[in-house]
């Protein structure tokens, strides 16, 4: 979510902003919320100082994939200049994927999105609600392990639109890699931020903060802000499904069109249960690493490293399951770890209720965006619930929780089995809550909590001696799709490598120790 201490004027490219319908394929959307934005471009990175042993480079493929008979074809847009990986073929993706097609794994091939890319159509509310100018069947991209999609320009972000799916499972040896322009160029560095939109996922599950409809009557609906042409999202169907996402990196996203209006590296509004959402590391995001917009998500091994606001962000009603979350904030960069709130719209429901499990969250210093915004690493806003369970936060140089409420029903926290290091003030209580209301929700001292815990972590996230010495909670105790662990955090020790292999190394983390220089966030895989 956009924050208000952050504002320059600016133009941006491909489009003008005082008429975004004129945008055309650079349409860009943000479902995000209040206040003004800086942008920081990237400064292009110095030219690298060769490895001992070359890295190997790609030559590019002969020519594009033949989709099926009907599907709106691939446009051939020949080879990129030689880069740092090589020389690729670049393969352009229509503007709307109006049948389910799949896009395949060919030695040296890059997809490019030239601007907004629809997969489908609004299929609306359920599949007995279809609007009129919508008349495509479901659609179901397809993505194979491996392949690397970049945005061609600032304006470039996947849609998937109510009704249909997205199929993107990669491995973990060959993750799939949505990345920008600049990536491809060999043009970033670890700062280089909000080079391209990002991926959202609509969907029919219930949400708050209607755009019309209302959620007494069951006819709640968002408009995604910012985009030129509808991207709705919101129903009835808590079970909704929007397809797999699977070993999938999402790098240097959240281009800025204005006020309000900034895409994450993943953007979740109003999908149900039946989406599939694991093993995806956001990197460097200028906005959130990624945002949850209502509706039922489950999400288990999700990374976000280098995001420039909130790591994880939560709105409008989300009902949330989270297990296994790794968050590294750039030092001095972004604002809160976490920010779980509902946007003021305090009567509707279903009430924000967010469950976040084993995680491990670190900031290692505080920031400005921060100071002036979220005031800590955790921030709990308005009748949002929020349980947090076999959790470590390592903050030594910020507080660690705000809550801010007002009401006769404000914001709760539930804390099991979390241990803390922060600053000396530790909580802060805004609006009708005090700092010593926050300490008492905590609750240092008995379920297992701890807010003046010894960090003993390794290698940045693995626990220690300290860590390992922590009784969990049994979270399947809160919802069977929980794990039951014998540990506290996302990594119980150095031999639990789940984040190995499908991420990409930077500054901020390094995900392993391998020598090979394309495993960086900064270059491309080659094979």
């Amino acid at each position: 979510m956009v924050k208000n201490n952050r504002f320059n004027t600016i133009l941006m490219a491909g489009c003008a902003c005082a008429a975004l319908s004129a945008c055309g394929a650079n349409d860009v959307a943000s479902p995000g919320s209040g206040g003004d934005i800086t942008i920081n471009y990237p400064t292009p990175t110095p030219t690298p100082t060769p490895t001992p042993t070359p890295s190997a480079t790609v030559t590019p493929a002969g020519g594009c994939p033949t989709l099926p008979a009907g599907a709106n074809p691939l446009v051939d847009r020949g080879t990129t200049a030689t880069t740092p990986t090589g020389v690729w073929r670049i393969c352009e993706l229509p503007s709307r994927i109006n049948q389910s097609i799949t896009l395949p794994k060919l030695a040296g091939l890059l997809y490019s999105l030239p601007g907004r890319v629809d997969v489908g159509c609004d299929r609306g509310p359920s599949d007995s609600q279809i609007p009129a100018g919508c008349t495509l069947p479901s659609v179901t991209l397809t993505i194979e392990p491996g392949v690397i999609v970049y945005g061609a320009t600032g304006t470039s972000w996947l849609a998937v639109n109510r009704g249909n799916k997205i199929n993107a499972v990669g491995t973990a040896d060959k993750p799939i890699i949505f990345t920008s322009k600049s990536n491809i160029d060999g043009a970033v560095n670890d700062n280089s931020i909000g080079q391209w939109g990002g991926v959202v996922l609509m969907g029919r599950a219930r949400i708050t903060d209607c755009t019309t409809g209302s959620v007494g009557a069951g006819t709640c609906e968002r408009q995604t802000e910012g985009a030129a042409d509808p991207a709705i999202y919101g129903g009835t169907l808590d079970t909704d499904n929007s397809g797999t996402m699977k070993y999938v990196q999402i790098r240097y996203s959240g281009y800025v069109l204005g006020a309000n209006t900034e895409l994450q590296a993943l953007t979740t509004e109003g999908i149900g249960s039946g989406t599939t959402l694991e093993y995806i590391q956001s990197h460097n995001s200028s906005d959130d690493g990624a945002e949850f917009f209502g509706g039922t998500v489950k999400m288990k091994h999700y990374i976000a490293t280098g995001a420039d606001d909130d790591s994880l962000d939560i709105d409008t009603g989300l009902q949330g399951f989270f297990q296994y979350v790794l968050i590294v904030q750039r030092p001095g960069q972004g604002d809160a770890l976490m920010e779980v709130d509902s946007n003021g719209f305090e009567g509707d429901t279903p009430r924000q209720k967010t469950i976040v499990a084993n995680f491990t969250a670190i900031q290692a210093q505080s920031s400005a965006n921060n100071d002036a915004n979220d005031q800590a690493s955790i921030l709990l806003r308005g009748n949002a619930d929020l349980t947090l369970v076999n959790g470590i936060v390592n903050s030594p140089n910020n507080e660690c929780l705000r809550m801010n409420g007002s009401g006769t029903t404000p914001a709760t926290l539930t804390a099991r089995s979390v241990v803390m290091a922060c600053n000396a003030t530790k909580y802060l209580g805004t609006g009708s809550i005090t700092a010593a209301q926050v300490a008492t929700a905590f609750g240092s001292g008995s379920n297992g909590n701890n807010d003046a815990f010894t960090i003993s972590l390794s290698s940045l996230f693995i626990n220690g001696a300290g860590e390992t010495a922590v009784t969990p909670f049994d979270a399947k105790t809160l919802d069977a799709y929980f794990d039951t662990t014998s540990y506290v955090g996302a990594v119980k020790d150095a031999n639990d490598n789940w984040y190995k292999g499908w991420t990409c190394n930077s500054a901020t983390a390094a995900f392993d120790t391998t020598s090979n220089a394309n495993r960086a966030c900064t270059s491309l895989p080659v094979t």
